[in-house]
Parts: C-alpha cells; structure tokens; sequence
C-alpha cells in the first residue's frame, strides 16, 4: 500500500521510483493496484486481455493518486483501466507502468562502454508493439539527473505524468508509453541535481518541428538501405568526382519567395545537377537547426532531416530521386561544435554532457557555440552513430566534415593561455583524433564504398592517408581532404593585374610540390563568396570581358588540374554578387549570353572530365601529372600533361594574360594529329572565338619531347588538347615532379 509520503511524492513528481509503486505490485498479503491519473473521476481496474472488471480504485484524499487492494490470491495479470474523466467523456487507459523494461541486456551493456554502433535504434522514440500494445518507446541519457520523464501534449505537458526508469548501469532512462504513435510531438522534462527544470528535445529525434517550434515529433527509424554498386563504383578513387554544392533553402524559390519542399527540389534540382554533369550533389546541413542565418552549421537535431523542406520520407524521396539520375549525395556534417539553444545539447542533464566544463575547451570563440567532449565514449557513440544513421537510414553517399582543423588543435582560434594543453603538453586534441579515426574506420568498414571528405585547412599529416590497425596512430582515414592552399592560392593569382603575375608564377606552381601528399578535392565553395569575398567573377581584375575571360580560364585550369572538384551554386554561371541565403540565386542572368557561356562552359567541363579519362583516373597519384613547361613567368603561360592508367596524355596550356600568344610551341609525348577539347576562348562560351591552331605535330624537340605542336593562344584561356585518336604512351617519369 502507499504511504502517505509515498501519495505527496507522486503527487508532486518527485517520487524516486514511480515505478517501484505504480501499476499492480505485491505489497504484504495483497496485490495492489496503485495509478496517478489527474483529471480523472472514477478510475476501473481491468483486464487488458479479457476486459474482466476487478474493482474500483478509491481516490487518496487531496490527490490525483488511485489505489485499489486486490485479494490475496490474485495473480498478476495485464491491466488497463476503464477512466472517467472530469470534462465527461471516459476513455480506456493503457497503463504505462504495466510494461517492463525497454532496452536489452546487449543494448545497456554497449550503451554504458560507448561502443553501440547504432545507438539510434534504441534511444530516442521509437514506435513499436510491447506485449500485444501499440506505442512509443522512449530512451535518453542524463546520469545525473533527478528525474527525467515524456511530456506532450498526450499528458499536457505534465512531468509528473509519464517519469521515466533510470538503468543505472548506464545512465539511460526509459519507458514505454502505450496508445502513442507517429507524429506526436514530445520532450523531456529533466529535473536537475539541484532541482532545476529543463524542458529537452530528444538528442535522436529523427523528425522536429520547424522552427519556431522547438518539440521533437514521433518518427519510426527508416529502414536500412544497402548501398547500390552502381554507387560504390562512382565513389572510387580513379573516378570523375565533380560536386555541386548546395544551399535548399536559397538554390530556388517558388514566387521568388517559398522554399521548395524536397520533392520539388528533386524534380528541379537533381535534373539540373544531371543536365549540368556534376556526378554528385553537396547539401549544405540539413540537420534540424533553430537560426536560418546559420545555414545549418548549427544544428541542433542531429537526426533530423530539417523541416523546412518537408519530412524524412519527403528526404529520401530527393535522395531516391538523385540517385536514380545517377547522382551522389554528400552531407555537409558538424561534429565540430553544437549551439547554446535551451532545448538543445547545453547542460543536457545539468551537467556538461556533451560538453567540456572548462571553456577553454569546451566553447568555441569564433562561433560563440560549444565543443563536443570527444574523449567521453557516450558523446562519440553519439556522433559516429550519427554518420552511420545518415549513409545507412538514407543511402547518402558520403559526409564532408565540416570544420576538422578547428577539432585538430586546442589553441584553434585561442590567445595564448586560453586553451589546455593536451596530456603531453601539446596543442593537438588528441582525443578529437581518436574521434576522426573511430569515425573513418567505422564507416569504412560498415559501409565500404561511402565518401569521408575533410574540410581542413592546415598542414596536419595524413587527413586521407588509414589509420593503423589499433587506431593509435597513421591517418584519420578521410578518402580527401578539402585543398584549401590550391584554392587560396589560385584565387590570390587570378585576383591579380595580368600584368603583374609574371611576378606571382610560383603561386600557382607551388601547389604540385605537395598535390599528391593527400588525397585532394579542389573546392571553390560557399565559403568563397560570402562576408565581403564577393562573388568569383567579382574577383577577377579588368574590365568585363576580361573578367569573365578571367573566370573562364579558372574553370579550365580548375577542371584540368589534378584533383576531384567542388563549385559552390551559382558559381557556374558567374553569379556577379556574393551569395544570400534570404534570396534565390539570380536565374535571370542566363538571359545574358555571357552568363549563359559560362554555365555552357562548366557543363561542357564536367561532361569532358567525365568521359576523357586523362583527366580524373589518376587524380590522386604522381603518375597522372607532368610539366611540359611551369617556367614561362614571363609570358604567365603553364602547360602540363594529364595521364591514365594505359597512359594515354592529354595536354593543357594557360594563358594567363589578355596578350594572344601566336606560334607558341610545346613538346608532347606522342607524333601525330592532336585536337582541341576544350577552349575557354570559344565564342559558344563567350569568348573572342580564337582557335589555338592544334594539328600535327612537328619533329621539332621541346620540353623534353621529339616533338611539338605549335599553338596560337588565345587570351586569357586555357586549352585542353587530346591525341587523335587517342593512344597510349609512357609518362616521362623524370618529369613527374619537375
């Protein structure tokens, strides 16, 4: 029976084990049948199986707590109970603590040592069927605090009503809540050690309300998806990886004004993507997160497809959709930092859960947001978890990790004696490594064929090179890395005076000294033009055709260069301004022959790199790339070859000046007739229409070659020639680092 205290306790919520009392329990000589139902008037005990009626529960006085004495020899049995309410309607009540546990043995095991892979399918909320019962189980961790319980408005938000079980090996608290389903919309109310509230959405929701809103909203887990060959293949190191990267919310808008939901972006964008040659699409984060003007980099629901584009199902019916029209899809993915929000990760339990206490660790300065705690098991089993749900649950093709040297480094962006060094006295984040090669061995291994690219900005050794086999040391184990000096490089060169760049040659020479030491990806993405960059176009010197004749001959020598690619939207066309996230991008443009020319000349780029095999098999490796000449600073001409695997050459030549070059000779590695590819002068993209001239070559040595081609180049253009037909020939392995 309950005492007295044992009514107060319940009735106010602050019961240390509701579960211990609640339901039918054998108390003495008599089974007992004990609920807390507030706003009920007459409560029924039942038969969950047989509807027998077994008595009326008699209210405890001055409380919502009803109490019935069964006789002695009853045996336990399934119950439910018959309510009437206050307001005049009665209903039938599926009794929450009639269930038992929710998580496995196995489950809590794994869970207390960090080591679920898949921790997502058993935290959160999850519909499901437990002794013949339809409902909702729910799991979350918070070791320290009071109690932790389901609130909605199924219970009108009341803690009190559905607390939660405390596994206590673990740190998990859970229980199962009958008659709930999909689409309801719940957190959890916490109750802190020191007794504060805290109203939580679910760190594994995988569906949240849009923004304002902040509740999580009931969502059965989506199947597993296996990872087609087909993808797998189109993933591999010796293949064309070109990579349109993409903000939703500001790609297109209907009226000028409404996101586009995910369907119709599937039936706009992905044909768009498909027409324009990009063998994959980058989405910039579509986590659930609260601030727009975050453009998702501050996520708060992890697992959850944002809603301002539609549901999970609406997502994997865009993700479906790409891969149909043989397109990739990569998330842009944070674990590097998560925001303050109230309802989010911050003092998740009242303790820094997620987070380090200590500032110096745990708070980014640049970006006012928190630093996950990635040497504590739980809070990396959360996030590897998180790459799996992605690549697993939506057959997503790979993850670009965003922000990685910030996780590299304990003094990234701190003053001296504003960050902690590590064990042996250093800056490394020794423990963030131990995070990126857990991640990379574990999606390597779980799901072989899947992209890991790093956005890394420093000259930390082996981002794409494996770890060793216990983890302890060799690479993370991304498959690239972001070439933020190749692209820092190029844009300070083409931002120069033509005529002061016979100064500057080495700026774009020096990136091939280390071109092969990682696994590169050439990225001129949104960080490119916005905060005052301005646009590409906007960079480039001259007046306006030579600055479109500027951006062309980036392109060309981009998509010649050794590298997989990645253009940020609206950068094909030569958008004039810098990017808005609160605008479309500026369609209208292409009724501009020269903005036309320039999104021709990207699709024509990306069809060429894909179906000429010189220019992508060997991305990654010496073998793919020779000089032919890298020292004409005085006429800022570079000319190199490009290889595959039989050895079949191509050449490109880059004029890097608005002066034409006629009779410009080079040597190459093969006699005969040879073709023009690829021409950023062409009239068709808005150049001045000037042929280099390409034909037969002539047995005339130059450059270490028998023979030559004499060229007329164009201004300002790169050239990409190819034999006729082509053939295969030894690369001058002498010349492979020239």
């Amino acid at each position: 029976m309950l005492t007295t205290q044992d009514v107060q306790a319940i009735q106010s919520g602050q019961h240390p084990d509701p579960y211990a009392v609640l339901g039918l329990h054998r108390f003495a000589s008599a089974l007992w049948a004990h609920a807390f139902l507030p706003g009920a008037q007459q409560v029924d005990l039942l038969d969950r199986h047989s509807d027998q009626h077994h008595g009326r529960l008699q209210r405890a006085e001055g409380s919502d707590v009803f109490s019935l004495a069964l006789p002695a020899d009853t045996p336990p049995f399934a119950h439910r109970f018959e309510v009437q309410w206050a307001s005049g309607h009665s209903s039938r009540v599926d009794d929450p603590f009639a269930f038992g546990l929710v998580l496995g043995e196995l489950d809590v095991w794994l869970l207390s040592e960090g080591t679920h892979q898949r921790p997502f399918e058993c935290l959160g909320a999850h519909p499901r069927t437990l002794d013949g019962v339809a409902g909702v189980s729910f799991a979350v961790w918070a070791p320290s605090a009071v109690r932790v319980s389901v609130v909605g408005g199924f219970n009108q938000w009341d803690g009190r009503r559905l607390p939660m079980r405390l596994r206590r090996e673990c740190g998990i608290w859970e229980t199962f809540a009958p008659g709930l389903g999909a689409g309801e919309l719940y957190k959890f109310e916490i109750v802190t050690a020191s007794g504060e509230r805290l109203l939580k959405s679910d760190p594994y929701a995988f569906r949240c309300q849009l923004r304002p809103e902040t509740a999580s909203v009931v969502q059965a887990l989506p199947p597993a998806r296996p990872m087609a060959p087909a993808r797998a293949r189109a993933n591999r190191f010796d293949q064309p990886i070109s990579v349109y990267e993409v903000h939703l919310g500001s790609w297109r808008k209907q009226d000028g004004w409404r996101w586009l939901n995910y369907r119709e972006l599937a039936d706009t964008l992905v044909p768009y993507v498909r027409d324009m040659g990009f063998t994959h699409l980058e989405l910039l984060p579509v986590s659930e997160h609260p601030f727009d003007g975050s453009w998702g980099y501050q996520p708060v629901g992890l697992y959850a497809p944002t809603a301002r584009f539609g549901t999970p199902e609406d997502f994997q019916y865009f993700v479906d959709a790409a891969h149909a029209a043989g397109v990739g899809v990569l998330l842009d993915w944070v674990p590097a930092h998560f925001p303050t929000d109230s309802h989010g990760l911050a003092r998740f339990d009242g303790t820094h859960l997620y987070e380090h206490a200590d500032p110096k660790e745990g708070f980014h300065q640049d970006w006012n947001t928190l630093i996950y705690n990635y040497g504590r098991p739980e809070v990396r089993n959360y996030l590897i978890g998180n790459a799996l749900y992605w690549i697993e649950r939506f057959g997503i093709d790979g993850l670009r990790v965003d922000a990685v040297a910030s996780m590299l480094y304990r003094d990234y962006s701190r003053a001296e004696g504003q960050w902690v060094p590590n064990q042996y006295g250093g800056r490394e984040n020794l423990e963030a490594i131990d995070f990126l090669r857990r991640l990379n061995h574990t999606v390597g291994v779980e799901r072989d064929g899947t992209l890991m690219v790093a956005e890394e900005s420093t000259s930390f050794p082996g981002v794409s090179r494996p770890p060793s086999a216990d983890l302890q040391g060799g690479g993370l184990g991304f498959h690239y890395k972001w070439n933020m000096g190749w692209m820092h490089d190029s844009l300070h060169y083409f931002a120069r005076d033509p005529i002061h760049r016979r100064h500057h040659h080495n700026e774009l020479t020096f990136g091939l000294v280390y071109a092969f030491s990682e696994n590169f990806m050439l990225p001129f993405s949104h960080d490119e033009v916005v905060h005052g960059k301005g646009s590409l176009l906007q960079r480039m010197p001259g007046d306006d055709w030579q600055r479109f004749a500027g951006l062309r001959t980036l392109y060309g020598y981009m998509w010649a260069y050794p590298g997989k690619k990645l253009l940020f939207m609206g950068c094909e066309f030569a958008q004039p301004t810098e990017w808005s996230a609160d605008t479309q991008l500026p369609w209208a443009l292409l009724n501009d022959p020269r903005h036309a020319g320039m999104q021709r000349l990207v699709r024509d780029l990306n069809r060429v790199y894909q179906h000429h095999t010189p220019l992508h098999q060997l991305d990654t490796a010496p073998g793919g790339f020779a000089w032919i000449a890298h020292d004409d600073a005085g006429q800022s001409v570079l000319s190199w070859l490009r290889f595959d695997t039989e050895g079949r050459p191509m050449a490109v030549v880059c004029n890097l000046t608005p002066v034409p070059r006629p009779g410009y000779r080079v040597g190459v590695p093969l006699a005969g007739a040879w073709q023009e590819i690829i021409n950023t002068d062409a009239a068709v993209y808005g150049g001045s229409g000037q042929h280099s001239g390409a034909g037969h070559t002539e047995a005339q040595p130059a450059h270490g070659h028998a023979q030559s081609l004499v060229l007329n180049l164009p201004p300002l253009a790169c050239v990409i020639l190819a034999p006729v037909p082509p053939a295969p020939v030894e690369p001058p392995l002498s010349r492979l680092h020239a």
